[in-house]
C-alpha cells in the first residue's frame, strides 16, 4: 500500500492582528515545521524556482514571502537565487521580474534567469514515450536542491498551474541551443500538429493581438493573412489570446496532460529523492497564467499555502482545498453553473481536467496522489 504524503498547510486566514499571527509569520513556521534542511544542504547553491509574471500581470507570489522562504534556505546554510526560465526575451523578462517586485533587495537573493540570458542554457535529457527528450535549464539540471514555488491559478491547457505544471513548463527552456523548437516546452503544446494555423477571415479581424503578443515576433500580418514563421517557440500564446479563435493546432488533450508529467519527470531527473521542496500559494488565484499580459479578478478566496516533498500530492490537496474554498462573486468561476464546477473550479473555466496529470505524474513515478496534512496555526 502506498504511504500517504505527509504534507502542512497554513490558511490565509488571520483572526488575531499581532504579526505572529500573520500569514507571513506562519509561513516561516511550516517552513521550520517542514524541515527545509532535509533538501537543501550546508552550500548548496539553490534555485528558488518561481514564475515571474508578465508587464500586465501583477497577481503572482508576494515578494515577502518569497523572501520567507529564501532566508529559510540560508538558515539550512545555503546560497538561494531566485529564478525562472525565458518566456519573452530574457532583458525584457529580468526588467518585468524587477518591475513586480521579484529582485534582490526586496527578497535577499540575486534574480537569475536559469536558462541564460537567450533562454539557450540547458541540458538534454531522457523524458518518456512521448517526448523521447527534452531540455532542463542548466541551473536547474546542475542544482543539487531546488525550492518550488508555485502561484496556483487557472491554466487553458492543464487545467490549473501548480507545483507540477511548474517544473515541467518552467524547468524546460523554450529554445534549445540547436534550435530544435521539438525539444523544448512547447512540443508538449504540439505533439501532433506543428506551427499555429490560421483559419482565414472571417472568423480574423487582423486586429493583430497574435502580432503583439508574441515572445519571438514570429507572428507577422502580410497582404491581409496572418503568417507563422520559423522562430515560433510553439507557446501556444498566439492561440490563446486570439479573440476570434482564428488560430489553432491540432492536438489531443490527453496526450498533453502525459507530456506535461513527462515534462516534469525530466526536470527532476537529476535531483536525488528528498533534494525538492514545493511550496503552493492558493492566493490571487485568476484564471490564466501568470505568463498572460493581463490578469482577471481572482476566482477563489484565498485559501493559503501548502507545502511539501511529494509535487503529487502538493497538487492533489491544492486542488481539494480549492475545491471547498468559496467561489468569488463576479469571476469567470462563478460564471459556470454550480453543477459544472465539480470538484475542480480551476480547470472548469478552460473546460480542462485538472486531475489527469496528476494522474499521469503518479504513473510516472514522481509522487502519490494519498496524502496527510497537519495544519499551521
Amino acid at each position: 500500500m502506498t504511504e500517504k504524503a505527509p504534507l502542512f498547510f497554513t490558511s490565509a486566514r488571520t483572526f488575531k492582528f499581532g504579526y505572529r499571527n500573520s500569514v507571513h509569520s506562519r509561513l516561516k513556521k511550516l517552513l521550520k515545521k517542514l524541515r527545509i534542511g532535509r533538501a537543501v544542504r550546508k552550500n548548496d547553491i539553490v534555485p528558488v524556482k518561481i514564475h515571474f509574471g508578465s508587464y500586465g500581470s501583477v497577481r503572482g507570489i508576494r515578494p515577502a514571502y518569497v523572501e520567507a522562504v529564501v532566508n529559510a534556505v540560508k538558515m539550512a546554510g545555503a546560497r538561494p537565487f531566485v529564478t525562472d526560465t525565458v518566456r519573452i526575451q530574457g532583458p525584457e523578462y529580468l526588467s518585468i521580474a524587477k518591475r513586480n517586485g521579484y529582485n534582490e533587495a526586496a527578497m535577499g537573493a540575486p534574480v537569475l534567469l536559469a536558462d541564460g540570458i537567450f533562454g539557450k542554457d540547458s541540458v538534454e535529457v531522457k523524458a518518456g514515450r512521448l517526448l523521447g527528450s527534452c531540455t532542463v535549464a542548466s541551473a536547474i539540471h546542475d542544482a543539487a536542491s531546488m525550492v518550488v514555488l508555485s502561484h496556483v491559478k487557472g491554466h487553458i491547457q492543464s487545467g490549473f498551474g501548480g507545483a507540477v505544471k511548474n517544473l515541467a513548463m518552467g524547468g524546460v527552456t523554450a529554445a534549445p541551443r540547436d534550435g530544435d523548437w521539438s525539444k523544448g516546452r512547447g512540443k508538449a503544446h504540439f505533439l501532433i500538429g506543428e506551427n499555429p494555423q490560421w483559419t482565414g477571415s472571417p472568423p480574423c479581424t487582423l486586429c493583430g493581438t497574435c502580432v503583439e503578443i508574441c515572445p519571438q515576433d514570429a507572428v507577422k500580418i502580410r497582404r491581409k493573412k496572418v503568417i507563422i514563421d520559423y522562430d515560433c517557440w510553439h507557446c501556444g500564446r498566439c492561440i490563446s489570446s486570439c479573440p476570434e479563435e482564428a488560430l489553432f493546432v491540432e492536438k489531443d488533450e490527453e496526450l498533453f496532460y502525459e507530456a506535461l508529467a513527462e515534462q516534469a519527470v525530466a526536470t527532476l531527473s537529476t535531483f536525488k529523492p528528498d533534494r525538492v521542496v514545493y511550496v503552493n500559494f492558493m492566493m490571487d488565484m485568476q484564471p490564466e497564467c501568470d505568463c498572460m499580459e493581463a490578469c482577471d479578478v481572482p476566482m477563489i478566496q484565498d485559501t493559503g499555502i501548502v507545502a511539501g516533498f511529494d509535487p503529487v500530492a502538493v497538487d492533489k490537496a491544492t486542488l481539494d482545498i480549492v475545491a471547498e474554498s468559496p467561489i468569488l462573486k463576479n469571476s469567470r468561476a462563478d460564471m459556470l453553473s454550480k453543477r459544472y464546477r465539480g470538484k475542480d473550479p480551476l480547470g472548469s473555466v478552460h473546460r480542462k481536467k485538472s486531475f489527469r496529470v496528476l494522474e499521469h505524474a503518479e504513473k510516472l513515478g514522481i509522487g502519490t496522489l494519498k496524502y496527510e496534512i497537519e495544519e499551521i496555526n
